[in-house]
């Protein structure tokens, strides 16, 4: 499910293209789902890419209460839809990203402000070619151009329009974030650069900075976008061969330098090394509390741009 860096002997259990259900998968009859609160799901059909899939709207307690029928919430929207609120779901790890209930947690101890969460599920076997804006010439030397360039076109133009239109938003680039792991950290990265006037938030989880042979890091330099904050991860044995992980880790160490040469500093772009953790959900969970906290604990609703 996640980027091939299995080729360079990076991870383990990952696939290039997108997930292929495991063979020890439980049967769906046989699995009981893990999902709480609030979770409703919508198909969207999209245009852009001639396919079809679920979206993952999680809403915060109360929604619904007449007191709060006027209220608007931020919105982060959450790649890979699959693997965050359901292990019956997560077809490589089992594991999910336990997203509903540390939403909750975090909500009720007040440590982020109610939030909107929706999911978007990932397209299977055109993972990588949704996701990549470039093609990942070390994981998958043989794959097609992807077109990755358009996911941010996707969310934007169809994915946002489905929610804004169901549920009480509060829009604007101060009050929205996107997150993502692997190649959907990639993509997750190039849309806060390709949208900066609508992404504020970032969410990136071990992202696969190899792909382009470097060029989204080359993307952030000059850095020319400006999201409010920024959180980015690795694991420290995401490689079998530490030679590798530090490389996959300088990668990302060039991203931070050129976020602090825009200004940035420890209060808007944090990147974590977690030196035991590896590449997968369990090591994703773990980390989501400090990630959110960091990137909504400040959070003051700022009203939209008067058009």
């Amino acid at each position: 499910m996640r980027a091939t860096i299995l080729c360079l002997a990076v991870c383990t259990g990952l696939v290039c293209a997108g997930p292929a259900p495991a063979a020890d998968a439980p049967a769906a009859s046989a699995c009981k789902s893990t999902v709480s609160g609030d979770l409703r799901l919508h198909t969207l059909k999209s245009t852009i890419f001639g396919n079809e899939r679920t979206i993952r709207v999680l809403l915060p307690a109360g929604y619904g209460d007449a007191a709060n029928k006027e209220r608007r919430y931020p919105v982060l929207y959450m790649l890979d839809g699959q693997n965050l609120f359901d292990a019956c779901l997560s077809d490589v790890s089992h594991h999910e990203w336990s997203l509903d209930e540390t939403v909750q947690k975090l909500i009720a101890e007040k440590e982020i402000p109610p939030l909107i969460v929706v999911g978007v599920d990932h397209a299977g076997k055109d993972r990588a070619h949704e996701y990549l804006p470039y093609k990942d010439f070390v994981g998958n030397p043989d794959m097609d151009e992807p077109a990755g360039k358009l996911f941010p076109d996707f969310m934007t133009r169809e994915v946002m329009p489905l929610v804004d239109g169901q549920y009480r938003t509060l829009p604007g680039q101060p009050n929205t974030g996107i997150g993502g792991s692997s190649y959907g950290g990639v993509a997750t990265l190039y849309a806060l650069l390709a949208k900066p006037g609508t992404f504020g938030y970032g969410l990136i989880e071990s992202p696969s900075m190899f792909i382009g042979m470097g060029q989204l890091v080359r993307d952030t330099s000059p850095l020319v976008a400006l999201p409010v904050k920024v959180f980015v991860a690795f694991g420290g044995k995401e490689a079998s061969d530490p030679v590798i992980s530090e490389k996959m880790i300088g990668l990302i160490r060039q991203v931070e330098t050129n976020f602090h040469a825009a200004g940035y500093d420890d209060t808007n772009f944090r990147f974590v090394v977690d030196p035991d953790a590896m590449h997968t959900e369990a090591a994703w969970e773990k980390r989501l509390p400090g990630a959110l906290t960091f990137l909504f604990g400040d959070w003051k609703p700022t009203p939209p741009p008067q058009p």
